[in-house]
């Protein structure tokens, strides 16, 4: 069964940067879009970044300029730089992989901006 394991979460202070890793596992990666996705408490989950299996990016404006997902094919992996992180991006962090109907979802790992 596919499987996405997150990690590189912590706690920063506000305009730090972190970058979260998702490694993949029994699933053809290359083919799959990643996403990035998060929910703080009370809130809905929301998307942060998606990269497409071409390569193609999108970001929300709350985050545009700030986040940089990326992928690495050879090693199934997918990543989330974040700089000039606000105290609002604090929340859990989710990895997706999307392939016409399947979806996987990692367990998350946890964002805290906090001074």
């Amino acid at each position: 069964q596919a499987q996405l394991v997150e990690s590189g979460g912590g706690l920063v202070q506000p305009g730090g940067s972190l970058r979260l890793s998702c490694a993949a596992s029994r699933m053809t990666f290359s083919l799959y879009a990643m996403g990035w996705y998060r929910q703080a408490p009370g809130k809905q989950r929301e998307l942060v970044a998606v990269i497409t299996a071409g390569g193609k990016t999108n970001y929300p404006d709350s985050v545009e300029g700030r986040f940089t997902i990326s992928r690495d094919n050879a090693k199934y992996t997918a990543y989330l730089q974040m700089n000039s992180l606000k105290p609002e991006d604090t929340a859990v962090y989710y990895c997706n992989a999307a392939l016409n109907t399947l979806a996987v979802w990692g367990r998350g790992t946890q964002v805290t901006v906090s001074s």
